[in-house]
């Protein structure tokens, strides 16, 4: 029992909590951004050793998706979130003449954004081992914006121990 107890106060000790913001500005209506290196590198900043990452978008028309850096898959990607909720179909969403709730100067038509993002995850969760996050061989970390471009942020969270 003691033993467990020195772990625990050496591991409290050498804890980490640190959360950050990666800043964003995305160009296109849609994109998939990949933001692996600067989780790393934000995992490297904080000397992180064991532990897990939280990504989340701040936004209600993007994702967070792990998957593979293909320009192919990519674009196949895109083309099902298209077919998912195509922004050629009228969306009450858009009709501003009978929306009154969350309006902004210069609204923008993104009633499919918001269903495409439906789909899409708002945040992933990675492992953190010995340093380094603990992706497949071909796994990535993406930003997917479905109403850009404009500018964007992800919070992220990191908690573990340091080495």
């Amino acid at each position: 029992m003691h033993d467990l107890l020195i772990a625990q106060s050496r591991q409290a000790r050498d804890t980490v909590a640190h959360h950050a913001r990666i800043r964003l500005d995305t160009r296109a209506p849609r994109e998939f951004l990949d933001i692996t290196d600067r989780v790393a590198a934000l995992v490297d900043a904080a000397a992180l050793h064991q532990g897990i990452v939280n990504v989340q978008t701040r936004h209600t028309t993007t994702g967070i998706i792990v998957n593979e850096y293909e320009p192919l898959l990519i674009e196949d990607l895109g083309s099902l979130l298209e077919r998912f909720a195509p922004a050629s179909v009228a969306y009450r969403h858009d009709d501003l003449s009978v929306r009154w709730v969350n309006l902004v100067p210069d609204e923008r038509h993104n009633g499919h954004a918001h269903g495409q993002a439906l789909v899409l995850r708002a945040s992933e969760c990675l492992n953190v081992v010995e340093g380094a996050l603990d992706l497949g061989r071909w796994q990535r970390l993406f930003f997917v914006e479905l109403d850009g471009g404009q500018p964007r942020e992800v919070s992220v969270m990191l908690l573990g121990v340091r080495s």
